[in-house]
């Protein structure tokens, strides 16, 4: 398999690594504003077509959320599809080299960045068979490092600008996903005086939480009466029905594409319930990423454009409420003006 298809985007590559055997999608959807830039994601799929297919939707996604922020790049994707049984570890560097070879053959139209399955590691490697087209790097390789930081620092500006009137001390506020990301909203969020309940498929995480202040739940948090619902966890959270009997008035967190269709957001909007899209909220960890690593700004800087989400957050729900859109629609609208 080696060929370039065409979709509502740029482009999009599929090809079989020749080392590895494993079929690795890269979407480009755009680079009217700059290269394309968006995660390398390596995960088991069904099929490569429904990798490639998740390669899509996230590149999209990528297009606004650079827009939103105000960055001179447009979305891409990087998607290593897995067989159902996984792959065997020694065979990793044999992927990670397939990865790189993808991306050089672009030309420099898109760079990457750790996802789910990818790591900080993974990205020097690409870094290095690539052209330099890729970020995330270990600082001391001199990257930025992880973004787990930065993307925490971006949720936490979108969440304070949903909730009236900007505190969340007292807050019942669930978080989804015990991750890195997750782990140091959690943090935060108690420090600030909210009551947070976590839930994690990971049940060894439990006393971790406790440890830091939380409560610890097995039960359904879409469907519990909370504050805000911080999904920190793979996407595809919520569906019609789980819109349906979502308990919590306000949602925003860092797990990407968290409606599982667009009608999702009209089933939210239409109960009440105020959903802050993950292409605002999640924007974070690319900030500071290709701030640090590509624009030239300090730490300073990069930290003042991540707590502009907030002032994004809030320019996407005036519009939303003024035109009784949807806030993925209020979203889209203001990123084709940026």
């Amino acid at each position: 398999m080696n060929r370039t298809e065409s979709f509502a985007g740029e482009a999009l590559q599929v090809v079989r690594g020749s080392r590895s055997g494993v079929a690795i999608a890269v979407a480009i959807h755009s680079t009217a504003r700059g290269p394309a830039i968006g995660g390398c994601r390596i995960k088991a799929y069904p099929s490569w077509r429904d990798g490639a297919d998740d390669a899509l939707r996230l590149s999209a996604a990528m297009t606004t959320k650079c827009a939103l922020a105000g960055l001179p790049y447009g979305g891409g994707k990087t998607v290593a599809a897995l067989p159902a049984e996984g792959m065997d570890p020694a065979r990793r560097p044999d992927l990670i080299a397939d990865i790189a070879e993808a991306i050089a053959a672009l030309g420099g139209r898109y760079r990457t960045g750790p996802d789910i399955g990818s790591t900080s590691e993974d990205m020097a490697e690409i870094h290095r068979l690539a052209h330099g087209w890729a970020f995330c790097r270990p600082e001391s390789q001199g990257g930025s490092g992880t973004s787990s930081v930065a993307t925490a620092r971006g949720v936490l500006a979108a969440l304070e600008a949903g909730v009236a009137p900007g505190s969340v001390d007292g807050l019942r506020i669930g978080v989804l996903g015990f991750g890195s990301v997750g782990r140091l909203i959690c943090e935060a969020l108690i420090e600030r005086g909210a009551k947070v309940v976590v839930t994690d498929v990971d049940e060894g995480l439990r006393p971790v939480a406790e440890r830091h202040g939380a409560a610890w739940t097995t039960a359904d948090l879409v469907r519990e009466q909370l504050d805000v619902l911080v999904p920190a966890a793979t996407g595809g959270l919520l569906t019609v029905e789980s819109a349906a009997a979502c308990g919590a008035s306000l949602i925003v967190g860092p797990a990407n594409n968290q409606i599982a269709a667009e009608e999702v957001a009209t089933v939210l909007r239409d109960r009440g319930v105020t959903w802050i899209p993950d292409v605002v909220a999640s924007a974070g960890g690319i900030i500071h990423a290709v701030g640090r690593e590509e624009l030239g700004m300090d730490e300073a800087a990069v930290n003042a454009k991540i707590d502009a989400i907030g002032d994004t957050t809030n320019s996407v729900l005036a519009l939303a409420r003024e035109r009784e859109w949807t806030t993925v629609r209020a979203a889209r609208e203001l990123a084709a003006l940026a």
